[in-house]
């Protein structure tokens, strides 16, 4: 499999991540919605529904955050970074990832998985009365998403290498339209 290939597979990856974060997205509005129209029309609160926003809102901004590295969305020093040559900023992508990004995406996942591991042991429910059970769902999710970073991250380095190399125009993302 060619690195331009490899590369394109991992952009898939990003993009649907990021179409699942829009779609959490838009269920955590209704979510919002329904809860602010009960509380305040029905003098009725959900206390599963208030934990259901920031279980939507966790998983949105997890989720995305894959899809904002391969989208060029990330913080980073644009000051600097812009106005560099296409070939200084693919070694700074390069250097980035490998050095920083990818140390730091590996160790959260590699912990996160045993976080999670241990709320599904344990059959850890939310403190509340009615608020919602299976906790490892929501702590599940770091670790996937944090793994996901990490090929977002190998994504970023292979556009980088394939910039080198003069396989890719420097600028490209190829994201598909909203």
């Amino acid at each position: 499999m060619t690195l331009l290939r490899l590369e394109n597979l991992i952009n898939r990856f990003s993009d649907f991540l990021g179409r699942v974060a829009a779609v959490l997205f838009i269920l955590l509005l209704l979510n919002v919605f329904y809860d602010v129209i009960t509380r305040y029309v029905f003098n009725d609160v959900s206390i599963g529904m208030q934990e259901m926003e920031w279980h939507l809102y966790a998983a949105m901004f997890l989720l995305g955050v894959p899809y904002a590295l391969r989208a060029e969305g990330h913080v980073r020093v644009d000051l600097v970074y812009e106005r560099l040559s296409p070939r200084k900023r693919a070694w700074i992508d390069i250097l980035g990832s490998l050095f920083l990004l990818m140390p730091f995406a590996l160790l959260v996942g590699w912990y996160g998985v045993g976080f999670a591991h241990e709320a599904w042991t344990l059959g850890e429910t939310s403190g509340d009365p009615g608020g919602l059970p299976y906790r490892w769902i929501i702590k599940s999710v770091i670790p996937f998403s944090f793994f996901a970073m990490a090929i977002s991250g190998v994504g970023l380095m292979l556009k980088s290498i394939n910039i080198l190399r003069g396989l890719r125009e420097p600028g490209y993302t190829s994201v598909p339209p909203a």
